[in-house]
């Protein structure tokens, strides 16, 4: 089983990534925005059209407040495993970490996943950009 593991510092408060994070349906407008093109809530899932044109239907696992983590599930017929976690860990007043795990099925697929969850990373740093910048 292919494991993709992001640890990525933001210049901003582990609050605000946070309630971007576990915003479900706004992930296209405060987390992602340009990556993920549009995002619609249908139940405890999310349907998701990203920049490049392919959709996911992303299903809500667990989204725990106290961890400040959130948990999704991909099932899919090109995808036989896809569950990842996000969890935002505050390093100070104005940092934190959003720590992004995939593990996934078929390890085929994981070169091209890392690929999209680059294109994700840059997406975040532009919707949390640094006060300095």
């Amino acid at each position: 089983m292919a494991s993709i593991l992001n640890d990525i510092p933001l210049n901003a408060s582990a609050h605000d990534v946070w309630d971007a994070v576990r915003d479900f349906g706004a992930l296209h407008q405060r987390l992602v925005p340009g990556f993920v093109t549009a995002c619609t809530l249908d139940g405890d899932a999310r349907i998701v059209t990203f920049a490049n044109g392919s959709v996911a239907r992303e299903v809500l696992v667990d989204c725990d407040e106290a961890r400040q983590r959130l948990v999704y599930a991909i099932n899919s017929e090109r995808l036989k495993h896809y569950s990842a976690s996000v969890q935002v860990i505050a390093e100070s007043e104005a940092r934190c970490r959003l720590v992004w795990i995939i593990d996934m099925l078929p390890n085929e697929l994981a070169a091209y996943v890392q690929g999209q969850t680059e294109e994700a990373v840059v997406a975040m740093h532009k919707a949390f950009p640094s006060a300095a910048a």
